[in-house]
């Protein structure tokens, strides 16, 4: 535009690994590498409008409505009661129903980019709620642990209006090994109906209290201690062929604790120094290869960066 308002921008969000095994809903971090990229337009009419989406063989929903980063973009014009619209291109490089965050990765990258076309751009943690809206599109709810690494960098605690960064030694380093399988999240959600025993709740939540405590006194101790999720790994681990013996690999090669990332299939793993990760990332993909499966693998600080503008 002739009055030098920027009417194009490009972000990129990264991959996550949501639940961080003990945290479910709520804690996730950011992973280095691998991500979604989105360009958005300003255009004069009032409206949100899907024009592309790439780097995907299954057919993603173009109405913006059901799309999450469409449905991000309506709440965001919604709430400000802005004047103009936008227009939408996604570039997918996380793949569908992989535990790594897609879903959240298009919403958080149309929001950065969208927020950067604004007269006043809004923080954020301003865009969490919007965020919040998109990603329930996909998932079915308003859950923010992939989310809030993304919008923040490193390991974040998302509850339902608020923004948490949990401290991590700089040292820390995650390994994401994604077999290359798909595990739709509500199939994975609906694993987990039925009965809990109170026991159970109770367990997780020491295991909770010991990450976070070793995150913020940098004690790996404490982290070995609690990262050992005992109320929803059972219940999906069935789902995942070559699950346990890739998260034994990693446990086996020194790992602080092992699980299912997101809803799954992909595998993370936290180790105290990048080389343990690197080293381990071989038998960790083995495992899942002994099962029939070809798979990528990211080693990750676990300080990894947030989404940003390209």
């Amino acid at each position: 535009m002739s009055d030098g308002t920027i009417v194009e921008a490009r972000a990129f969000a990264p991959a996550s690994v949501g639940n961080v095994g003990v945290g479910f809903d709520i804690l996730g971090h950011a992973i280095e590498g691998v991500g979604d990229t989105v360009t958005v337009r300003r255009i004069a009419e009032p409206v949100v409008r899907i024009h592309a989406i790439r780097g995907t063989t299954v057919d993603l929903p173009r109405v913006a409505e059901d799309n999450t980063a469409g449905a991000a973009l309506i709440a965001l014009r919604a709430a400000l009661d802005l004047p103009f619209g936008f227009e939408v291109e996604i570039d997918k490089g996380i793949a569908l129903g992989s535990g790594m965050g897609g879903s959240a990765a298009s919403c958080v990258a149309a929001l950065v980019a969208a927020n950067a076309l604004l007269p006043q751009p809004l923080s954020r943690e301003a865009l969490y709620p919007f965020a919040l809206t998109g990603e329930a599109v996909a998932s079915g709810g308003r859950h923010g642990d992939n989310l809030g690494p993304m919008l923040l960098g490193g390991v974040v605690l998302s509850t339902a209006d608020r923004l948490v960064p949990v401290p991590v030694p700089a040292a820390w380093h995650s390994l994401l090994v994604h077999p290359d399988a798909v595990l739709e999240t509500r199939r994975a959600r609906a694993a987990l109906q039925g009965h809990y025993a109170l026991g159970e709740f109770v367990a997780q939540s020491a295991n909770l209290a010991l990450v976070l405590s070793g995150c913020y006194t940098a004690d790996a101790s404490l982290v070995r201690a609690g990262l050992r999720d005992v109320l929803i790994e059972p219940r999906r681990a069935g789902l995942i062929a070559g699950f346990a013996a890739a998260r034994d690999a990693a446990l086996d090669a020194g790992a602080m604790g092992a699980s299912i990332s997101g809803a799954g299939p992909s595998v993370f793993a936290w180790f105290e120094q990048r080389d343990a990760a690197l080293a381990a990332q071989g038998a960790v993909q083995q495992a899942f290869a002994d099962a029939g499966f070809a798979s990528q693998g990211w080693v990750s600080p676990l300080n990894a960066p947030a989404a940003r503008l390209l």
